[in-house]
């Protein structure tokens, strides 16, 4: 295809981008909750979407698959960005990578003591290098969701999460103890893809930044 491919994933970033990418004269065609269809067209006969995991945008993109992506910065601090141009911060899905432990845990002890934490988390590599930095020996266990049942059941310590208002962690007797980065999504774009179709990407990525703020 000789137009553009932006991979997105469904939910919280396909709503906050729907004004950055009207801003760019692009609609989309079908709305991704109620269509089936994984490749939407647009308003713009060179340009279409398709709908990915968010922890794919990042893979579709390095390889070609997608001309440019969005995705969170916690999706791309695990896949650690390789191959990709990150252009814009579009400063939407704001939250916060945070470590949470049970109400009645010492979490400044056990960091302290040099004590081995589990951790259970679905950001293993963000993870690791987060504690490793601080000198702490953890077990990281990989889970996919509900990562707040883990330290209530004895599963583990704590837990390695975003985090925005922070009600779920209150509901469930957590707290909130370290902040690990400020997550918000970002834009990615293939690098070969800048080069080759620069003409067609460059009014998007001017149009994005411009929109930037007055979108939130």
């Amino acid at each position: 295809m000789t137009g553009i491919t932006i991979a997105l994933s469904k939910g919280r970033i396909f709503e906050e981008t729907l004004p950055l990418l009207a801003a760019a004269g692009i609609t989309p065609l079908e709305d991704p909750e109620s269509s089936r269809k994984l490749i939407l067209q647009t308003s713009r006969d060179d340009v279409r979407l398709i709908i990915v995991r968010a922890s794919d945008v990042p893979t579709y993109v390095e390889y070609g698959a997608a001309d440019l992506g969005i995705a969170g910065k916690d999706v791309l601090l695990e896949h650690g960005g390789v191959g990709l141009y990150q252009p814009l911060d579009l400063e939407i899905a704001r939250c916060r990578m945070m470590v949470a432990v049970p109400d009645g845990f010492d979490y400044a002890a056990a960091v302290r003591q040099g004590a081995r934490l589990r951790v259970a988390t679905k950001y293993v590599q963000t993870a690791r290098e987060h504690f490793a930095a601080k000198g702490v020996h953890v077990d990281l266990i990989k889970l996919y969701g509900s990562m707040e049942l883990a330290p209530l059941v004895g599963l583990s310590d704590a837990i390695v999460d975003l985090v925005s208002s922070g009600n779920t962690l209150k509901a469930n007797g957590l707290k909130a103890v370290e902040e690990i980065a400020q997550i918000s999504s970002r834009l990615v774009v293939n690098q070969a893809a800048l080069k080759l179709k620069r003409e067609l990407i460059q009014p998007m990525l001017d149009a994005f930044a411009g929109a930037i703020g007055k979108a939130a």
